[in-house]
């Protein structure tokens, strides 16, 4: 990690690496920071060629950046209700030499649609969308002081919205990747008991012996197939250290797309 200085009301600015320091992030020190989730659901995406992806909610844009670095030809853009994480997502595109096919728009998910049409986000304009929504409501955890922390984390409504705009957006047979606490299994696939088919759940566990922390969720518009259940992912093995799996993941040398859709 090396520091870069301070950039407004983000605070001090570093550079970090991920995925075997392949993937150079710049991001605030304090607050909302590139993890396991990102990395995991970027992980989920599966192979989409020339096609479009759209990183919903995409803070610095870890996701579309960590998907764009694994497929060469694919078109990301960023879209991220903060102007100047917006700002520093493009300058994360710049850093890893993705200027001319990722883009990275401010604007939020929630909008309405002529809103976002104006952002040039069509309908059934993308192959793909990636989404880790904020987990908690307001109030059912304790907010953290730092702003870009509490909004990453802090839900101000609920998730139907965010799928709503990812239903207009994905053309038909498009994939949807998401991540979320395990306690919101219900209200994923209630939500995309709408428009969506092919689901498939994947548990994320931080140790075998413990109850599933994350579920990463997978579904195909317009899809007719049914709900599968994949095979839990563990993080850490007994020792704390990343299982051989996680570790593979963690550097960006293997997906998690299921097969299944």
């Amino acid at each position: 990690m090396s520091e870069i200085g301070r950039d407004s009301a983000l605070g001090e600015i570093v550079e970090d690496r991920l995925l075997d320091g392949r993937l150079r992030l710049l991001q605030p020190r304090k607050g909302h920071r590139a993890g396991s989730d990102a990395i995991l659901l970027a992980a989920a995406l599966p192979e989409l060629g020339q096609g479009a992806l759209l990183d919903m909610g995409s803070g610095v844009g870890t996701v579309g950046l960590a998907v764009a670095l694994a497929q060469p030809e694919l078109r990301v853009t960023l879209l991220e209700r903060d102007p100047e994480l917006a700002a520093l997502a493009a300058r994360n595109a710049g850093l890893n030499d993705m200027t001319g096919r990722v883009t990275a728009l401010a604007g939020d998910v929630t909008a309405r649609a002529a809103i976002l049409s104006g952002l040039g986000l069509a309908s059934a304009s993308f192959d793909a969308v990636a989404m880790n929504p904020p987990f908690y409501p307001p109030g059912g955890s304790r907010a953290s002081p730092v702003p870009n922390r509490k909004a990453a984390h802090v839900a101000e409504g609920a998730l139907a919205p965010w799928l709503r705009t990812a239903r207009r957006l994905l053309r038909p047979g498009g994939h949807l990747a998401l991540i979320h606490r395990a306690e919101a299994l219900a209200e994923v696939l209630a939500g995309l008991g709408t428009g969506f088919g092919a689901v498939a759940v994947r548990p994320v566990h931080a140790f075998a012996d413990k109850p599933a922390i994350r579920i990463i969720v997978t579904a195909v518009l317009n899809s007719r197939k049914p709900t599968a259940l994949l095979p839990a992912f563990v993080i850490n093995g007994p020792d704390g250290r990343l299982t051989p799996a996680s570790d593979t993941v963690h550097r960006g040398r293997a997906r998690l797309a299921p097969d299944y859709q």
